[in-house]
């Protein structure tokens, strides 16, 4: 009992980082100073994984650069739908730094061309971001 004690105490130690700057009118408002915001800069932000059979699932890694002048905070990402689950930094990304957002696409029940998008909410302006990715699901013949 001690040790789930001590590992619950642990966990709950886990530094969350604050999200409320995302709303702060000195960070991503239109009242901001356009040079002082972060930005995020994606290598690709579409993603056409081409065709899959229905039920396999994609995993891809969308990777991004704060290029601009002050620390990036994710306050959250969200997929289209159930099926497109994407994961990112829940820390600040400095200016200069690289971060990663991963997604999985699960194809389970899906047919035919898809496109599925993740809007991410941040402390940029404007504070959505989107990245997406399509292809083909093959279902099975009857």
């Amino acid at each position: 009992m001690l040790i789930s004690v001590s590992l619950m105490a642990c966990s709950q130690a886990e530094k969350k980082i604050d999200t409320s700057i995302v709303k702060n009118p000195n960070t991503a408002s239109e009242n901001a100073a356009p040079e002082t915001l972060p930005v995020m800069t994606f290598d690709e932000e579409l993603y056409e994984f081409g065709v899959i059979s229905q039920g396999e699932k994609v995993n891809y890694d969308y990777s991004f650069t704060n290029t601009g002048k002050s620390d990036l905070v994710i306050a959250s990402a969200k997929g289209s739908c159930g099926c497109t689950v994407p994961d990112w930094p829940k820390r600040p990304i400095a200016p200069g730094e690289t971060g990663v957002i991963k997604v999985k696409f699960d194809s389970y029940g899906k047919s035919g061309k898809q496109h599925k998008k993740v809007t991410i909410v941040a402390n940029t302006q404007p504070s959505t971001n989107v990245i997406a990715l399509k292809g083909e699901v093959i279902a099975p013949e009857n």
